[in-house]
């Protein structure tokens, strides 16, 4: 990216003033930012900062809410201008890639001792090149929520409990109700096949038209003749708000996607979140959960000396055992540290627990399952997930021989891995 090409210059040219200079300060100044938490996490974050500035007099702290579709530009003038923050919320892919560029710094020694209260999978989340590069804040894990009364209506009495089963029901719930039985994030393909144990590079060639993967296309497109699958957006990148649009009208029987998604269901449909029932989601061959998306907090390169040290503190803060099953009390997400996890709001149900309340157990119970799945390591991915993605529609639909499809996509790759 050439605006981070930018920042590298400016860093090896001056990063070391906005560090002398921040260090020099008698009252040190921790400037974090987060991901498009306001306006609902305004009460939550201004608690964290008035408490902890009470409890620390010696620091300052300032919060900014950057909108997670500008982060990135942000981050990267500020890097360019040596005026980054001390802390900055960030997503696993994007932190792989400013670690790459040397534009955030690993922190482990700002953990210390601590690092042992994170989930293992959390710290491997962000762990690049054998150092760690964040302080593990919150997760995300699917679980599939389905429709009872579409399922009683198709004569179905249990949820899938893997794939197969997913799209065996799917096809019960179609023919004998009409309507489509799930929505796959199939624009989502990398992740996919990654959660079914099938890689898509390997020394340095791609492997995506194994007889395994065009196998498990082969069910998808099996389902999709059926009619099994809702067709809207079904290749998206992201098909999720056509999915749970489709959902809380009544026109789709399940849907895979994390416990958060139901307070909008709850709140847009009372009848379905009242027919709503949850199951775990699978976990496919590799063992990982489904719907894994770690946000943690980096340190850019270029802060060091007290601004550093108390960042660091300040970001222990943040994701310590309490705060985090505050938080997740309040997003619907769930926490990275152990202690958390094994707090009630995750382990046990309240008698009166509705879907949303089913959902938060049941996706707990996936947390030490839980990985971020990307394709690291990859140039010029964007371009050549598009072309996979495109490989994927026209052998699902049926306009091109599955494999064939998949051997001109791998090509493709292999003719841009080579250079």
């Amino acid at each position: 990216m050439k605006l981070k090409h930018i920042a590298i210059s400016a860093l090896l040219a001056g990063g070391a003033t906005f560090a002398g200079l921040a260090s020099a300060q008698d009252k040190p100044t921790v400037e974090f930012w987060t991901m498009s938490l306001k306006p609902k996490f305004t009460p939550y974050f201004e608690s964290m900062v008035s408490k902890y500035q009470a409890a620390n007099p010696g620091v300052k702290l300032e919060w900014v809410d950057v909108p997670w579709d500008v982060l990135q530009s942000k981050l990267t003038a500020s890097l360019a201008a040596g005026t980054p923050p001390a802390l900055v919320a960030l997503n696993v892919p994007w932190a792989y890639e400013y670690s790459l560029d040397g534009l955030i710094q690993p922190v482990d020694s700002y953990l210390g001792k601590d690092r042992a209260n994170y989930l293992e999978g959390a710290i491997k989340d962000v762990t690049f090149n054998g150092k760690v590069y964040g302080f593990p804040h919150y997760n995300g894990a699917n679980v599939i929520l389905y429709n009872a009364n579409l399922f009683k209506t198709a004569g179905l009495s249990k949820a899938p409990a893997n794939l197969d089963e997913q799209l065996a029901t799917a096809k019960i719930l179609k023919a004998k109700t009409g309507q489509a039985g799930w929505s796959p994030a199939l624009g989502k393909i990398a992740g996919l096949f990654m959660q079914e144990g099938l890689p898509l590079v390997e020394n340095n060639k791609a492997v995506f038209n194994s007889p395994k993967h065009v196998a498990l296309l082969a069910k998808y497109a099996d389902a999709y003749k059926a009619g099994a699958l809702l067709k809207d957006n079904l290749f998206a990148e992201d098909n999720f708000q056509t999915s749970i649009d489709a959902y809380k009208s009544g026109r789709l029987g399940m849907l895979v996607a994390p416990p958060s998604a139901l307070t909008r269901v709850r709140d847009d449909a009372k009848d379905i979140y009242a027919a709503t029932q949850v199951a775990a989601a699978p976990l496919g061959a590799s063992g990982v959960a489904a719907g894994g998306w770690l946000f943690h907090f980096a340190m850019p390169t270029g802060v060091t000396g007290k601004v550093a040290d108390e960042a660091g503190k300040f970001a222990k803060y943040l994701t310590n055992d309490d705060n985090q099953v505050e938080f997740s009390k309040l997003a619907g997400t769930f926490p990275t540290v152990k202690k958390a996890a094994l707090d009630p709001h995750f382990q046990s149900l309240p008698a009166n627990a509705g879907a949303f309340e089913k959902a938060v157990a049941t996706g707990a119970k996936n947390m030490a399952s839980i990985r971020t799945l990307y394709v690291a390591g990859v140039p010029e991915f964007e371009q050549l997930n598009k072309r996979l993605q495109d490989a994927v529609e026209a052998g699902v639909i049926g306009h091109k021989d599955i494999k064939a499809s998949l051997d001109a996509a791998v090509a493709f790759w292999d003719s841009k891995l080579k250079k």
